[in-house]
């Protein structure tokens, strides 16, 4: 009953705001008293995408301070000693940090992304890649690999994080561009030395074995679309066949299943080949249909809690809980259900998705990952890739309290222990590489609450917050001192830079919101002027331009033509 009671509040406004003119001409005190509530909901989001955005800018400033001097290379970690101590790795510095320090400066700091954190990238293509493009673990101290030989059940692991959580969410959010020949590189190259097939570990158990299969279906998947090349659709059937089609079922023929991070990958992967073959193999797709459809069925049923939530570890043959804490990663399984719904009609997986929201407000004290932020980020994450098709209240308000716990970790000694004197206290958070994960999910935090806008350039004394109302986007925007600059509004990423035909929940995307269509034309009233302008989406890309004087507030209203 609470959820449809703030529903409809909120289409209360709808009824009440019917349109822009409306809004400028305002004569009505029913229509200005949610006109003001709508503005002041956009003001308050603009608070909390600036914290999130100025505590990933201290962030980065403080990782940047602990380069190596030498290659001007992150390390993999602060706090650990020996060899392991200075060193750049494919699987933690290049996966899991500089990509979300990189994709932060390119909001706050575009001069700094496009210089020195870009030389990053270039530098460590040329000192690290080992087997042809494939990058390996690189030591500070002898300047070489710190490895003698370049094992390949190492590399490979190594290559598929980089590809799967970092060089593919820098194209999802940024489109073309170095980064993108970076994954293609690694890519093509792991493709020609894995071409016996999916790849299976001596040294690993099962559950490696998922992880990387499940990272390379989802990378596969994407770079098919951007490519439309069928060596890559190809390869990742192979992993798909040996999953569903042979005596490797996940929930069928395995006694163990982990669904948090390190196992869960492979949900997410054959759920996203699922949807690539809806629509580029509908004969392979409907193969894989009853078999997918077992797989989640037994996630829901044996895998899960009465809230929705789910285990880290569960036996899928007997219904066993091997681990009963809860995985942060709960929303990136739930994604494949939530898909696989929007594909096949199936009601159950867009229940499970909803229930999971419904419930998840009950979890705000929940231990998620031992206490550490990193937990926190990914539970957030997840969570916002469902919220962003179904809007539940309660996960809204559970989202803005978890997000508050994770930053505060930046300013406490929670987490990991901090070494006397070993770096500031002022940005970095715990000193290992799932800091990244702090800023990556500020990020999409802060382009929630601005609704996909953004400013440049960027200050810590403007607050920038929108949020929509039917089909108006209400946006506020001040600033402490004068600025001039522009505000831009983002696009349909998922159709402009990967060409996929839905925009099915992805596990490292960066999700849309209001997104501008080239193609249409856009009113943008300026109610500190009374003026209206039309501007194409393409301008919209571009931006705007705004000036503000010192202690100013600008309020707009954007409604599609």
């Amino acid at each position: 009953m609470k959820h449809l009671l703030q529903h409809s509040v909120w289409k209360t406004f709808g009824i009440i705001l019917v349109t822009s003119a409306g809004y400028l001409n305002g004569c009505s005190k029913t229509a200005e008293e949610p006109l003001e509530t709508a503005f002041s909901r956009s003001a308050e989001n603009a608070e909390m995408a600036n914290e999130g955005l100025t505590r990933s800018q201290r962030l980065v400033d403080d990782w940047l301070d602990q380069t190596d001097p030498r290659t001007g290379l992150i390390p993999r970690n602060l706090w650990e000693s020996g060899d392991q101590s200075e060193i750049w790795n494919p699987k933690d510095a290049a996966a899991d940090n500089f990509p979300f320090l990189y994709l932060t400066a390119h909001f706050t700091d575009p001069a700094l992304s496009e210089g020195r954190m870009l030389d990053m990238l270039f530098t460590e293509t040329a000192l690290t890649s080992r087997v042809d493009r494939i990058p390996d673990v690189y030591s500070f101290r002898k300047q070489d690999f710190l490895h003698d030989d370049p094992d390949p059940d190492r590399i490979i692991f190594g290559a598929a994080e980089y590809i799967k959580d970092g060089l593919i969410v820098m194209t999802e959010l940024l489109g073309p561009g170095p980064w993108h020949s970076r994954m293609a590189g690694i890519l093509d190259d792991m493709l020609y030395h894995m071409s016996d097939g999916p790849v299976l570990f001596d040294t690993f158990d099962e559950v490696v074995n998922m992880e990387i299969n499940g990272e390379l279906l989802q990378v596969l998947s994407r770079v098919y679309w951007m490519t439309e090349d069928d060596k890559y659709l190809d390869f990742a059937l192979q992993i798909a066949d040996y999953y569903l089609l042979g005596d490797h079922h996940p929930t069928r023929d395995f006694d163990r299943l982990r669904l948090r991070d390190h196992g869960g990958e492979i949900v997410s992967g054959l759920t996203e080949l699922y949807a690539t073959l809806h629509y580029a193999n509908s004969e392979k797709a409907q193969r894989y249909r009853e078999p997918l459809h077992e797989m989640l069925d037994r996630i829901l049923e044996a895998g899960s809690n009465e809230d929705g939530m789910l285990y880290n570890e569960f036996n899928p043959q007997t219904g066993e809980i091997l681990d009963q804490r809860l995985a942060d990663t709960w929303g990136y399984v739930l994604n494949g259900h939530y898909t696989v719904y929007l594909l096949d009609g199936i009601d159950a997986y867009r229940e499970a998705a909803i229930t999971a929201l419904e419930n998840v407000i009950q979890y705000q004290q929940y231990n998620w990952e031992s206490g550490s932020a990193d937990g926190d980020a990914d539970v957030v994450e997840g969570a916002l890739y469902l919220y962003n098709r179904e809007p539940v209240p309660d996960a809204a308000e559970w989202m803005d309290r978890q997000m508050a716990i994770m930053w505060s970790k930046q300013d406490s000694a929670q987490g990991r222990e901090r070494p006397e004197g070993k770096w500031r206290q002022r940005g970095v958070v715990e000193g290992w590489h799932g800091d990244g994960n702090f800023a990556r999910t500020s990020l999409m935090h802060a382009l929630w609450k601005s609704q996909g806008t953004s400013i440049r350039p960027w200050r810590e004394d403007i607050l920038l917050g929108a949020v929509m109302e039917e089909n108006d986007l209400i946006i506020s925007v001040s600033a402490t001192d004068d600025w001039t600059g522009r505000l831009v509004f983002d696009r349909q990423r998922h159709r402009d830079y990967l060409n996929l035909p839905l925009d099915w929940p992805r596990l490292n995307s960066f999700s849309e919101w209001f997104t501008a269509d080239p193609d249409r034309q856009y009113a943008v009233n300026d109610l500190s002027t009374g003026q209206e302008v039309n501007y194409s989406g393409a301008e919209l890309h571009e931006g705007i331009r705004i000036r503000m004087d010192a202690g100013e507030e600008k309020r707009y209203i954007v409604r599609a033509l």
